[in-house]
C-alpha cells in the first residue's frame, strides 16, 4: 500500500471570494497560500477556470497562474483547469507557451471540457456551444501547436511562443470520457473526486485499462481531487467545511454566491433534498483533527491507488485554511 511520503502533494485553489470581498483580496489569498504551500513541500499548485461566478476569482486562469508562478520559485503551476471547449486552442498553445517561457520546467495545462459556467456565459465566451465529440479533435489540434515545427512544413499557423516547447497536458475529468481518452493517449489524468466521488473507481479502473504508453508517459498516472477540511480538533474542522456546504447548496438552487462563513449548525439552512444532494457530492471529504486526517488520507490513497493527490479546502478563514494545509503536509510527512 502506498503512504503519503511515497506520492506527491498538489493544492486545487479556486480563488475563493468570500462574502463581503472582492477578487483583489482572493488574489491576495492566494499569493500567501501559494508560498505556504511551497514552504511546506506542495509538489504542485493548480488553479481551475470557472465563469459568472460571484464566488470564484480565476476566471483568467492564465493570468493568475502567471501571478502565483512569479510569486514562487520551485513548485509546479498549471492548470486544473483549462476548459478548452471555451477557447480557441491556438490561444491556449500561445498563452501556455507564454508561461512556459517565463517559468520553464514549472507549467502544467490542465485540460477539461465542462463549460465551468451556465450555459448562457458558455455561449458567451463560445459564441456557438459544441459537443463533446469535438473535444478530441481540439485536443489534437492544441497538441500539433505545441509540436516542434518539421523541415518542409507547409502548415502557415504557428504558436509563438509555443512550438516546440514541452508542456505536460493532463486530462481531467467527472466521469469516463476523459479517462478513456487519457489512457488511450497516454497521458496523465486527474478525477476531480472533490465533487464527483461516486465515479472515482469507475474511471480511475477505465483509465488504467485503456493506457497505452506514449512519448509523454509510459504508464499510467493518476491525480485524484479530494476535499480536506483539517483543524486541530474534530469540532473545529466540522464547524469550517460549513462554508463550502452552504456554497454547494446554493449551486443546488442555482444562485452561486461568495463564500459564506462558516456555521455551527446546518439546520434550517438547507432541505432534506438539498442536504442529501450536498452530501452526495462531498461525501469524500475529509474532515477532523491530526490523527483523523492522516489516517482518512492513507485510507483514501490505499482505496484509490493515486500516484498523487491534490487537496482542495475551501475554509473561509485564511488562517484556519493554510493551517489546514499545514496539517496535511505533517500528515504526508508522518
Amino acid at each position: 500500500m502506498k503512504s503519503l511520503r511515497d506520492i506527491p502533494l498538489a493544492i486545487l485553489d479556486l480563488a475563493p471570494i468570500q462574502q463581503n470581498g472582492d477578487a483583489a483580496d482572493a488574489f491576495r489569498r492566494t499569493r500567501e497560500l501559494a508560498q505556504h504551500a511551497e514552504h511546506l513541500g506542495y509538489h504542485r499548485y493548480w488553479l481551475a477556470e470557472h465563469h459568472g461566478m460571484p464566488g470564484i476569482a480565476c476566471a483568467a486562469t492564465a493570468v493568475v497562474i502567471g501571478y502565483v508562478a512569479a510569486h514562487t520559485l520551485r513548485m509546479r503551476i498549471g492548470s486544473g483547469g483549462i476548459m478548452l471547449p471555451n477557447h480557441a486552442p491556438l490561444l491556449i498553445a500561445e498563452q501556455f507557451g507564454t508561461l512556459e517561457s517565463m517559468y520553464p520546467g514549472r507549467i502544467d495545462l490542465g485540460l477539461g471540457r465542462a463549460p465551468g459556467s451556465n450555459q448562457l456565459t458558455a455561449r458567451a465566451l463560445r459564441r456557438s456551444l459544441q459537443s463533446d465529440d469535438e473535444f478530441p479533435q481540439q485536443l489534437e489540434e492544441l497538441r500539433s501547436y505545441l509540436k516542434p515545427r518539421s523541415n518542409g512544413t507547409s502548415t502557415r499557423v504557428h504558436a509563438v511562443p509555443g512550438e516546440g516547447m514541452t508542456i505536460p497536458i493532463w486530462l481531467l475529468g467527472s466521469s469516463d470520457f476523459s479517462a478513456q481518452l487519457a489512457g488511450h493517449l497516454g497521458l496523465p489524468f486527474a478525477f476531480a473526486g472533490q465533487f464527483s466521488p461516486a465515479y472515482i473507481q469507475t474511471a480511475l479502473a477505465l483509465y488504467r485499462e485503456c493506457f497505452r504508453p506514449s512519448e509523454a508517459l509510459q504508464k499510467p498516472y493518476a491525480m485524484v481531487g479530494v476535499n480536506v477540511f483539517a483543524a486541530d480538533t474534530a469540532k473545529e474542522a466540522r464547524y469550517l467545511s460549513t462554508s463550502q456546504q452552504q456554497m454547494h447548496v446554493n449551486l443546488v438552487r442555482g444562485v452561486p454566491a461568495q463564500m459564506p462563513p462558516p456555521v455551527h449548525s446546518m439546520e434550517g439552512l438547507w432541505t432534506p433534498t438539498e442536504q442529501a444532494s450536498v452530501e452526495a457530492t462531498l461525501r469524500a471529504s475529509i474532515v477532523g483533527d491530526p490523527v483523523m486526517v492522516a489516517d482518512q488520507l492513507h485510507a483514501f490513497v490505499a482505496a484509490t491507488h493515486a500516484d498523487e493527490l491534490i487537496i482542495n479546502t475551501m475554509i473561509f478563514d485564511h488562517a484556519a485554511r493554510l493551517r489546514s494545509y499545514e496539517i496535511v503536509a505533517q500528515a504526508w510527512r508522518g
